[in-house]
């Protein structure tokens, strides 16, 4: 797990997935570079697909990748049993890894967090990756959890750490054996000086070339020439957080004729106001006239 990873949209056509342009999506993400995929993550409204769609998701990813990249799958949930059916159905299909979030809403400990992962690693024999986004679930996933997990799951691979407290991000890559990809497009460039491998990204979308070519030089320690990039691309990757993800990313991709479609309610269309403010980011980088 090293790179760059888009949590691509699940777009939509008449309230319908809109596979041709899922298609069309993934090919030019992989035509400009990026290390893998990460299908129906949150980024591609996974909470409202059902569980039918959910795994066609996963499935026509996976067909339509081919072994050119990494293939992630969403498998999270706040059931376990539900985790452990759609991690195993993603194992069937063939995809690479899966990526499971900690359980929202109903707050487990840190017990039940470490009994949580470790039923889902021992169902599975693909590699697992951690996610700890607690402004969405409402539970941290703290160090010592992680390392616990690391320690005694061997699939349990790596973390895309969301929690934008780099204090937790340092002591995770100190103390744990794990890698650790960013969950937050603006910390990309800090994480990765502080040891982590890459990102989990939404911007990536559609600036896929460009933010590879950040990573790659941080990677590489050519920090001024990743900074570069970072400071370019830095009101886009605020402009993606003006309202719920993924609106606004779904909205730019509208605007530069990328198969996106419509949101699923709760999600609902941008404000006009921010709108604006997001057409304005991306004329200024020269993507939209």
């Amino acid at each position: 797990m090293r790179g760059v990873f888009p949590a691509i949209i699940t777009p939509f056509k008449n309230g319908e997935i809109d596979f041709e342009g899922l298609e069309k999506n993934i090919n030019f993400l992989i035509e400009n570079g990026v290390s893998g995929i990460v299908a129906v993550g949150t980024t591609g409204e996974s909470p409202t697909l059902s569980h039918e769609e959910h795994k066609k998701v996963i499935e026509k990813a996976v067909e339509i990748v081919d072994g050119r990249v990494t293939v992630i799958a969403g498998a999270g949930s706040n059931s376990t049993a539900e985790a452990v059916e759609l991690s195993q159905f993603a194992e069937d299909v063939g995809a690479d890894a899966v990526l499971s979030i900690t359980p929202y809403y109903n707050k487990p400990t840190q017990e039940g967090l470490k009994k949580h992962f470790g039923t889902i690693a021992e169902s599975i024999n693909l590699p697992i990756i951690l996610y700890n986004v607690p402004s969405r679930t409402a539970v941290n996933l703290e160090p010592s959890t992680v390392k616990y997990l690391a320690e005694e799951y061997s699939n349990i691979t790596a973390i895309k750490e969301a929690n934008p407290n780099l204090s937790q991000v340092s002591e995770i890559i100190r103390e744990c054996n794990i890698t650790v990809l960013s969950g937050n497009d603006e910390l990309t460039l800090p994480i990765i000086a502080l040891g982590g491998k890459g990102v989990i990204s939404v911007v990536a979308n559609i600036v896929p070339k460009e933010f590879v070519e950040m990573v790659d030089y941080a990677l590489k320690g050519e920090f001024d020439k990743a900074r570069e990039i970072h400071y370019k691309l830095y009101p886009l990757m605020k402009a993606m957080f003006i309202e719920t993800n993924p609106i606004p990313i779904k909205t730019a991709m509208n605007m530069l004729g990328m198969p996106s479609g419509e949101l699923r309610l709760p999600l609902c269309k941008m404000k006009e106001e921010n709108k604006k403010k997001l057409e304005e980011v991306l004329k200024n980088l020269g993507l939209l006239k």
